[in-house]
């Protein structure tokens, strides 16, 4: 159980591998290969309002299905496999206002000219996570956020959490540049969802702060942040929020000629290097293909006082993927390799002086069939299987296997989705059922655990114009059974558990005049406790901890409030709102004071009432001609419901103002990024001094050999700032990251 297959690990590493050398083979060929018409095809081209320029690598995509294109450099697109019927068209491009067209197809193709008009302002885009269809993020009925396009090139880091830090309502705790975990609204771990095309990651990023999720942003198409309870679709580990981070791994349309992208960069700070490939193209008349390759590489942090030793760390990742069309829907499957090998710095109580190594190993399947012609009650049925193993090593110098965590992930989800059912406008059911397999060795005595899960739920929407409202219910049932049961355990009886719950919501959005709406929504969602928090036991040296379980812990039942008001024009993008969380059954591991028989800091994983209360603000002003300023700003406060005293690791109030501008070649943008001190801590936590830093970035779009290529220059930290992010771990040791300059070059095809 502890020792991995030798077979599978050498598979996963063979799947990087041939992903990059497949790649290279196919790439050529595939940028020529052209697409034969189907039933009928929507051609167009996008072009500047203003000068009639046509523009290279605008994405149309229409709403509601997965066929999308990019445009060429004589900014034409062609949307393949479109039946007669009315669709809608959503044109972005970086540097212009996103919009939405209405087109009819007949018995002949249709012919659209879009014009964009240019803004420095971008209005965020369509999102899938959370919603029960399509839809752009001003009418999700939970707060959401989009990173993609510009954005996501310029706040690209080398996880998702550091990506996402600047968002409202988001912070990383952090172990160094190589290991940063998400916190959404002072919740982290267990409690916040992270999923790959809407599947979960299935790694152990939850059970330590020195585990890194086994997830590279680089080659994400765009990543998408659901705020809040978000239970009923993903289930109860989303407590705090979801992170998707959407690459679309099995395509679903066969573009007209292929499309991909790929990025370069490199960053002064960590030394690193940094690339990703990406390329979807037709196999065949009805099957098309997608490939990715990505790599990263970086030495040990450099901060205003000296270098952090021990954080450097090596990434590669591929995946390939690819289905059948059938005048039905399609069926798909892909395969996923990542592979990261990075280091934990040492000086902690208990710690090596030299650090600890770390070497993560995750290979995953993925299987998935839709019906979407159905002449039935359901406008379509989705099917999705997976199957994930994982595998995490701690070394100890100078070479001592300390610790292993492994955990095999089965996983199916049925989704149906309806159209009008009586005064219901959509909605869906569905069901999932998982099987996970933990396994622990080294010096931790926690014992190898089997978990099972089953799920149904429903969701419903009604359209009362200008209202707008959701609810829906979900069950979960869990099991969890250690494969060794001990009555007499020095951390209480390990036992077999079970956990069963109800979670729900309701919500609203009101259309209050135009580009205005206000939204709110109650639920109520429910978290069995981890594996780690019920059985855990032994030493976990990455983390220099000695961590202790709870057998009788139960289940956390959260009940949610959320309300917000939301604002876009073509010169004003505004969101602002509130959110109150009271937990009960709070689990979190407090630090007793005391140091185990290897002198380790003792974690003790108890339950308590919590709270959790706070605003989010965002704003983004189109001056005049191309500048513009844009404000982002989050607080929330976590305390014990019963003393009021705080709970540790809850992130200060904190946010950015920018000022900006831009131009359709090219913008340049300035930055002040400010933290508060922080003195609300919890037990044995110590107070971090506030600060502000200043960043600036700059950047040209140039159309080339008729694709878009666009270069990025950011200089973070520009005062050499000395600063510490209250939520890392190695604070004491070493500031934040020194001036730093990166340098990022993408090209769209």
């Amino acid at each position: 159980m502890l020792q991995p297959p030798i077979h599978i690990t050498a598979a996963v590493d063979r799947t990087i591998l041939l992903t990059v050398v497949i790649g290279l083979a196919v790439l050529p060929s595939a940028v020529s290969a052209q697409h034969a018409g189907h039933q009928g095809e929507i051609e167009g081209v996008v072009r500047d309002s203003v000068t009639g320029e046509p523009l290279a690598g605008a994405t149309v995509a229409v709403i509601g299905s997965g066929t999308r294109a990019v445009t060429h450099g004589d900014g034409t697109f062609h949307l393949t496999d479109i039946g007669e019927g009315e669709y809608r068209l959503r044109v972005e491009r970086l540097g212009y206002h996103g919009t939405t067209v209405e087109v009819t197809v007949e018995d002949e193709s249709a012919v659209v000219v879009i014009a964009l008009v240019n803004s420095p302002i971008a209005l965020q885009g369509m999102v899938v996570t959370a919603t029960l269809s399509e839809r752009r993020a001003a009418e999700a009925l939970r707060p959401v956020g989009v990173m993609a396009g510009d954005e996501l090139q310029r706040q690209m880091e080398s996880t998702v959490a550091a990506t996402l830090a600047s968002m409202p309502g988001l912070a990383a705790a952090s172990m160094g540049p190589t290991v940063t975990q998400p916190v959404i609204r002072g919740l982290s771990g267990d409690r916040v969802l992270m999923l790959e095309d809407g599947t979960r990651v299935g790694d152990v990023s939850n059970s330590g702060s020195d585990h890194a999720t086994a997830l590279d942003p680089a080659s994400a198409r765009r990543i998408e942040v659901v705020r809040g309870p978000g239970a009923l679709l993903y289930g109860g580990n989303a407590l705090g929020g979801v992170i998707n981070v959407i690459r679309d791994d099995i395509p679903s349309n066969v573009p007209h000629h292929a499309t991909g992208a790929g990025t370069l960069q490199t960053q002064s700070v960590t030394g690193s290097l940094a690339g990703s490939a990406t390329t979807v193209f037709g196999l065949a008349e009805r099957m098309p293909v997608r490939m990715e390759a990505a790599m990263r590489r970086g030495g040990d942090l450099k901060t205003p006082v000296g270098t952090l030793l021990n954080t450097d760390g090596e990434t590669l990742s591929g995946g390939a993927g690819a289905s059948f069309l059938t005048d039905w829907g399609h069926v798909g499957a892909s395969v996923r390799g990542y592979r990261n090998d990075y280091g934990i710095p040492g000086g902690f109580v208990g710690g090596h002086e030299a650090g600890v190594r770390i070497e993560m190993l995750r290979g995953s399947t993925r299987f998935q069939a839709m019906v979407d012609d159905t002449d039935g009650h359901f406008r379509d049925f989705r099917f999705d299987a997976s199957y994930t193993w994982y595998e995490h090593r701690e070394i100890e110098p100078p070479d001592i296997l300390a610790t292993i965590f492994t955990r095999r992930n089965l996983n199916g989800d049925l989704l149906a989705r309806h159209g009008q059912w009586g005064p219901f406008t959509t909605g869906a059911l569905g069901v999932r059922v998982s099987w996970e397999d933990f396994g622990f060795g080294g010096g931790l005595y926690t014992p190898d655990t089997r978990r099972t899960q089953a799920a149904a739920y429903f969701l419903e929407e009604m359209d009362l114009d200008p209202l707008l409202v959701s609810w829906g219910l979900r069950y979960d049932l869990v099991g969890t059974n250690p494969r060794d049961e001990n009555t007499d355990s020095d951390i209480g009886e390990i036992r077999d558990r079970s956990f069963h719950s109800v979670s729900g919501s309701v919500g609203a959005l009101y259309n209050a005049g135009p580009g205005l709406t206000l939204g709110a929504s109650v639920a109520r969602a429910y978290r069995s406790p981890d594996i780690n928090e019920l059985y855990s036991e032994g030493p976990h040296l990455a983390a220099y901890s000695f961590e202790v379980g709870n057998p009788s812990l139960e289940g956390e039942i959260g009940r949610g409030l959320d309300v917000f008001m939301r604002f876009e024009s073509g010169r004003l993008r505004m969101e602002a709102g509130g959110f109150h969380n009271d937990i009960k059954g709070y689990v979190y591991g407090e630090d007793t004071g005391e140091l185990s028989r290897v002198l380790l800091p003792i974690y003790q994983f108890r339950s308590n009432h919590a709270v959790f209360r706070g605003i989010e603000a965002s704003v983004d002003v189109h001056v005049g001609g191309g500048l513009a300023v844009e404000g982002v700003f989050s607080s929330v406060r976590g305390s014990l419901k019963d003393t009021g005293d705080p709970l540790p690791l809850v992130p200060p109030h904190k946010g950015h103002a920018a000022l900006k501008y831009e131009r359709p070649r090219w913008w340049v943008r300035g930055e002040a990024e400010v933290a508060a001190r922080q003195e609300r801590v919890g037990e044995f936590e110590t107070p971090t001094d506030g600060y502000t830093i200043l960043n600036a970035s700059a950047g040209v779009r140039l159309t080339l050999g008729g694709r878009l290529n666009v270069l990025t220059v950011s200089l973070d930290n520009a005062t050499d700032t000395e600063y510490r992010n209250h939520l890392s771990r190695v604070k004491d040791i070493m500031p934040e990251a020194g001036r730093g300059l990166s340098l990022t070059y993408r090209v769209v095809f």
